[in-house]
């Protein structure tokens, strides 16, 4: 999927975590955590788009995480 939004919820399907594009750089997809935090490179045809089940399932982990003081 080379022509991932930026705004779009994708999974990189190397690492199996979902991330909100963010743009480019170069010839990768800028990714960031559901949540915020420290962006990641990704190469384009290494995404497909997340499941409305993926997106939930990310963004409950993170509400799980602050709550236990985890994250900011």
């Amino acid at each position: 999927m080379s022509g991932a939004a930026v705004g779009s919820y994708v999974v990189d399907t190397r690492t199996g975590r979902v991330g909100l594009v963010m743009g480019s750089e170069g010839p990768y997809l800028q990714l960031r955590p559901v949540g915020g935090g420290r962006e990641w490179d990704c190469d384009p045809e290494a995404v497909r788009d997340a499941t409305a089940s993926e997106r939930l399932s990310a963004a409950t982990a993170y509400v799980n995480a602050r709550s236990r003081g985890e994250v900011g």
